[in-house]
């Protein structure tokens, strides 16, 4: 006698078996992501509830000191997540076969990474091994923009720091300074950057200031002619020789309105021919960009939303987390 499948049933063991592989893949899923994680808001709520906290008042005790450390806690996230990760991989020493992207003359003019110290060691003292340097570097920018009477931005934090040093990368995606404003959007969109948020995070060019060695190539030996006649004068006065001393307090101040204040006054600037590097002048004269510059330059409140939202890509630039990397306990060396 043959035995007769009822109506159905093979339609049900086909679902089942497609429902058990579904299963399996899941899991097989978890197992590859267990040792992976994403940024979130809040990461140490638990692990460290007061890290946050820690970090802010540190940036602004420092600010009161020192008042050009917020510059260089943006510049810091600027030049540690364009290269590769925003990993704290800047942080490292040349040491023991490790050679420091702090190195490189990509690198001039940074400074104030001692305070970077200063704030891991008041972290670690709250909660040893917990906090990494690549979320200080973040959190310090995110406070240090609001010394600067930024915006206030809310950053996801849970990165893990990096185990090496990209010194040999730092070439290839920090610009020179006398880079062209092309290469600079190709550089920001390689890391998933649209172009107005790559014109409002150039507006960081709002403060701080530039040594005379990048500057003298359009003052000597004869004045670049897109820079205003009378703002050309100012800069000579201010780099009096084409071969100034890079040891040698010569700068300029990106901005002599506010030149300590995150605003659109650079936008202001640039569109009256007052640009201190060439990328900046060419934002306005760039068909591209132009129009971002103007509208930056007519809404501060529109520059602080596009400034945040470039802010938050480039934090998020490819970060480490879960079991990936390390917490640093000392900012300058792997453990």
């Amino acid at each position: 006698m043959v035995a007769h499948q009822k109506p159905g049933s093979f339609k049900s063991s086909t679902m089942a078996a497609k429902n058990h592989l579904s299963l399996l893949l899941l899991l097989l899923l978890q197992l590859f992501y267990s040792g992976r994680g994403e940024l979130q808001m809040n990461y140490y709520a638990k692990s460290c509830p007061k890290a946050e906290e820690i970090i802010k008042q540190q940036v602004a005790d420092l600010y009161y000191e020192h008042g050009n450390t917020a510059v260089s806690w943006l510049r810091n996230l600027f030049h540690d997540c364009i290269v590769k990760s925003c990993d704290a991989s800047l942080l490292l020493e040349t040491v023991m076969g490790v050679e420091s992207e702090k190195d490189s003359e990509r690198s001039f003019g940074m400074r104030n990474f001692k305070y970077v110290n200063k704030i891991k060691a008041a972290v670690e003292q709250e909660c040893p091994l917990t906090v990494s340097c690549a979320d200080i570097v973040a959190l310090s920018a995110q406070y240090g923009i609001i010394m600067l009477k930024g915006p206030e931005i809310e950053l996801k934090t849970g990165r893990r720091d990096s185990k090496v040093s990209y010194s040999h990368l730092v070439e290839a995606y920090v610009p020179r300074h006398n880079e062209s404003l092309v290469n600079v959007l190709s550089l920001f969109s390689s890391i998933g950057i649209d172009t107005e948020a790559a014109v409002a995070l150039l507006g960081a060019h709002s403060v701080g200031r530039v040594h005379c060695v990048n500057l003298v190539e359009r003052l000597y030996p004869s004045v670049d002619p897109t820079l205003d006649p009378e703002y050309a004068k100012y800069l000579k006065g201010r780099c009096p020789t084409p071969n100034p001393d890079p040891k040698a307090v010569l700068y300029s101040r990106n901005d002599r309105e506010t030149p300590m204040i995150l605003d659109n006054m650079y936008y202001s600037n640039i569109l009256n021919h007052k640009g201190l590097l060439i990328v900046d002048q060419e934002l306005a004269s760039n068909p591209l960009t132009l129009p971002y510059v103007k509208k930056f330059a007519a809404d501060n409140q529109y520059f602080h939303a596009q400034f945040s939202r470039g802010i938050r890509l480039l934090s998020e630039n490819n970060p480490l987390t879960g079991d990936e990397g390390e917490i640093r306990k000392d900012c300058r060396f792997v453990n």
